[in-house]
C-alpha cells in the first residue's frame, strides 16, 4: 500500500485519520504543521499527502505549492472547512487531486484516495508512453507491430482524450477519452477532419505553425493550459490541453494532444459556490431580524400617523404618515428582492441596450435624494459606446446600489464646508472592455473595510443597512463574466469600477 502523510494542527484529527488509514493497510506518518510536514516529506517521500487548508504559520495552499515543487507527481488532497470555498478551488488550480470537507466522512476519504491512486497510475502510464513515443517511431516496423497492441490499449482506454495527427494535420488517432469529451465517434473523425475542426483556434494555429516550421526540434511539449473546445452539439467544454509536434530523425511526422475533461470539476465549483451562497443566506436570517424589526416599527409609526390624520382630518399628518408607510414598504421590497437575487442561480437575461441610458436612468432616480442633502450628481458618459448585449435590469440594479451607497457616504461625511459630489462614468477601454465607474468624495473607507465589503452581509451603515447590496452587485457582475474593483481612501474618496467583457458588444 502507499505511504501517506497527514498534516493537520489538530491532534485529534491526526490520530483518527492515522488509525483509520493504518487499518486499511497504508503506512501513515503525521505532522502537526506545514513546516514539519515539508521536512518529513523531503525525508520520507510519501506518495499521497492529506493537508488541512487552514493552519497557523504555513497554510495548506503553501504546503501544496512546496510539495509540487519538490515532487510534482506527489498527490495532495486538501481538507477544507465549509467556508473555505475559494481556497479549495485554488488548490484544484494548483493541481491538488481532490478536496474533502470537515467533518471527514470515511466514504469521501476513500473516494479521494482512490482518485489520487488512479491519477498516479494514469500519469505513470502516460509518462511511460510519452517518454517512449519518439524512440518507438525510430524502431523497425516489426518492433512497432509487436508493441502496437499495448500502445493501442493504453491510448484507447486513457481517461484523458488523446488526439494525434499526421504532418498534414489530418487526425489519425482519436481515443475513447476524446470521444467522451467531443461527442464524436472515432469513425466520424479519423481521416475525415483536421485539427482546425476540434482544437481551440489558438492551439490549432500554434501546432500548425510548428508543423511547418523550419526550426530545429524543440524539447518537451507545451504546458497544460485551460481552454474551451466545441462538442458535437455546439456546447463549450472546459478542458486542460497540452500538445506538441512529433519528430523523427529531425523531420516532423505529426502532432499529439491531450485533453483533460474539466466539466465535473467546474460543476463541483459551481455547486460549491451555490452552496456557499445558500448557506450564507440562511445564516443571515437571524442577523436581519433587527433590520426587519426597524422596518416594521417604521410601518407601525406611519400607520399611527395616518390614523391620526384620518381621525382629525389632518391632510398634513395623513401625507407624512403615508410617505413613511411607502418608504418602509419599499425597503422591505428591496430586501426581499436582494435575498431572492442573491440566493438564486440565474443567468443574465441579455438584451440589446444602451449603457449610457442605464446610467442616465439611475442618476435621474437618485437626483431628488441627492439634492435633498445638497449633493451633486455628475454624469460623464462616453458617446462612443454603442448598444451592447446586457441584462439591463441587472446592471441597472448594480449601478443603483453603487450610486445609493455613494450618496449615503456623502451624507455620513462629517467634514464641514465640503461640496459633496457623486460622479457616474461610462467608458470603453482600448481592448473593448465596457466600464461603469461610480465615485464619491464622502467619508471614504479604510483598507479594513475594503477587505470585508464583499463578505457575507457586511455593512458600514449599522441598522440602516443589510450588507446585501454589494453582494448582489458582485453576483450580477460575475454572472456577466465581469469583475468589480474598489479604490478607497479614508476621508477622501471611494471609486467602484464594474468591468464587463468585450463579448457584451453588439457587432
Amino acid at each position: 500500500m502507499s505511504k501517506i502523510m497527514i498534516i493537520d494542527d489538530e491532534e485529534s484529527i491526526r490520530k483518527v485519520l492515522k488509525i483509520s488509514l493504518s487499518h486499511k493497510g497504508y503506512e501513515v506518518i503525521t505532522a502537526e504543521d506545514g513546516k514539519q510536514g515539508i521536512e518529513l516529506f523531503q525525508r520520507e517521500r510519501p506518495t499521497i499527502v492529506l493537508t488541512d487548508i487552514k493552519m497557523p504559520g504555513m497554510d495548506g495552499i503553501e504546503v501544496l505549492r512546496r510539495i509540487k515543487e519538490i515532487n510534482p507527481e506527489a498527490e495532495v488532497i486538501v481538507i477544507t472547512g465549509h467556508g473555505d470555498m475559494d481556497m479549495a478551488i485554488q488548490s484544484l488550480q494548483l493541481d491538488a487531486s481532490d478536496f474533502i470537507t470537515k467533518p471527514i466522512v470515511d466514504q469521501a476519504l476513500s473516494v479521494a484516495l482512490t482518485r489520487a491512486m488512479e491519477r498516479m497510475d494514469i500519469r505513470r502510464k502516460l509518462k511511460e508512453y510519452t517518454e517512449n513515443l519518439k524512440d518507438k517511431v525510430k524502431e523497425a516496423t516489426a518492433e512497432l507491430r509487436e508493441r502496437y497492441e499495448f500502445e493501442g490499449n493504453l491510448i484507447r482506454h486513457s481517461i484523458d482524450g488523446i488526439v494525434a495527427t499526421d504532418k498534414d494535420e489530418n487526425i489519425v488517432t482519436f481515443n475513447q477519452g476524446a470521444e467522451r469529451i467531443f461527442g464524436h465517434s472515432k469513425d466520424e473523425v479519423v481521416g475525415k477532419v483536421d485539427i482546425s475542426s476540434l482544437y481551440p483556434p489558438e492551439m490549432a494555429q500554434e501546432i500548425r505553425q510548428s508543423l511547418y516550421s523550419k526550426e530545429r526540434e524543440r524539447e518537451g511539449m507545451s504546458g497544460w493550459q485551460e481552454t474551451l473546445v466545441l462538442g458535437k452539439g455546439g456546447d463549450s467544454i472546459p478542458v486542460r490541453f497540452s500538445g506538441g509536434v512529433l519528430h523523427r530523425n529531425g523531420e516532423v511526422i505529426g502532432s499529439v494532444a491531450f485533453f483533460h475533461d474539466l466539466r465535473e470539476i467546474k460543476r463541483l465549483e459551481g455547486a460549491l459556490v451555490k452552496s456557499e451562497r445558500l448557506a450564507a443566506t440562511g445564516q443571515t436570517v437571524a442577523g436581519l431580524a433587527d433590520c426587519i424589526k426597524n422596518f416594521l416599527f417604521g410601518l407601525e409609526g406611519g400607520v399611527y400617523v395616518v390614523d391620526k390624520g384620518l381621525k382629525k382630518d389632518d391632510m398634513r399628518k395623513l401625507s407624512t404618515g403615508w410617505d413613511t408607510v411607502q418608504s418602509n414598504i419599499g425597503k422591505i421590497s428591496n430586501l426581499v428582492l436582494d435575498l431572492i437575487s442573491y440566493s438564486n442561480e440565474d443567468r443574465p437575461k441579455r438584451e440589446i441596450c444602451s449603457p449610457n441610458v442605464i446610467a442616465d436612468e439611475v442618476c435621474g432616480l437618485m437626483e431628488s435624494k441627492a439634492k435633498e442633502y445638497g449633493i451633486e450628481i455628475d454624469r460623464d458618459v462616453d458617446s462612443n459606446i454603442g448598444e451592447v448585449y446586457l441584462d439591463a435590469k441587472g446592471i441597472h440594479r448594480c449601478l443603483l446600489n453603487l450610486v445609493s451607497n455613494a450618496i449615503d457616504a456623502c451624507i455620513s461625511d462629517e467634514a464641514e464646508g465640503k461640496d459633496h459630489l457623486v460622479r457616474v462614468t461610462t467608458g470603453l477601454e482600448s481592448d473593448g472592455v465596457l466600464t461603469f465607474k461610480v465615485s464619491d468624495n464622502g467619508c471614504g473607507m479604510d483598507e479594513e473595510v475594503r477587505k470585508k465589503m464583499f463578505t457575507s452581509f457586511f455593512s458600514t451603515k449599522g441598522s440602516k443597512g443589510t450588507g446585501l447590496g454589494l453582494l448582489v452587485t458582485q453576483k450580477i457582475v460575475h454572472e456577466h463574466g465581469g469583475t468589480i474593483t474598489v479604490d478607497l481612501e479614508r476621508g477622501k474618496r471611494s471609486l467602484f469600477t464594474i468591468w464587463l467583457p468585450r463579448e457584451s458588444e453588439v457587432t
